[in-house]
C-alpha cells in the first residue's frame, strides 16, 4: 500500500510533513451550525452496497480516522452514505455522498 512518504514531495520537506498528525482541534469557544431550510427532517441515507474488500476499507479507514481523533463515534439521526472511488495509485478514497443534505441547507 502507498505511503504518503513515497512521494517526492514529502521526502524533501520532512520539515512539513509530520510523522505524527495531531487530531480535531479542541473545543473552542465559537459557536458554529449550519442553516436548515426551515421544517427540514433529518436525512439518513441506506448505505450503498459495498463488495467485502470495500466494507474492509471502510472499517479501516474509519478505525484510522477514531485513533488518529479526526473523527468519533456519533448517534446523530443525520447520515450520508460513502462509497470508494479507486485512486490511480490503485489506492481507495473514500467520499461522502453530501448531496440530500446540501438540498436542505441555506
Amino acid at each position: 500500500v502507498p505511503s504518503i512518504h513515497d512521494q517526492p514531495i514529502v521526502s524533501e520537506f520532512p520539515d512539513v510533513f509530520s510523522e505524527e498528525l495531531p487530531g480535531i482541534p479542541p473545543v473552542c469557544e465559537v459557536e458554529f451550525n449550519i442553516e436548515l431550510i426551515p421544517g427540514s427532517e433529518p436525512i439518513s441515507k441506506a448505505p450503498y452496497r459495498m463488495a467485502p474488500i470495500e466494507l474492509k476499507e471502510l472499517k479501516d479507514q474509519l478505525q484510522e480516522l477514531l485513533e488518529r481523533g479526526f473523527i468519533h463515534p456519533s448517534v446523530s439521526p443525520w447520515g450520508a452514505p460513502v462509497l470508494f472511488v479507486k485512486k490511480k495509485d490503485g489506492g481507495m478514497r473514500l467520499c461522502i455522498d453530501y448531496r440530500e443534505l446540501n438540498k436542505i441547507t441555506i
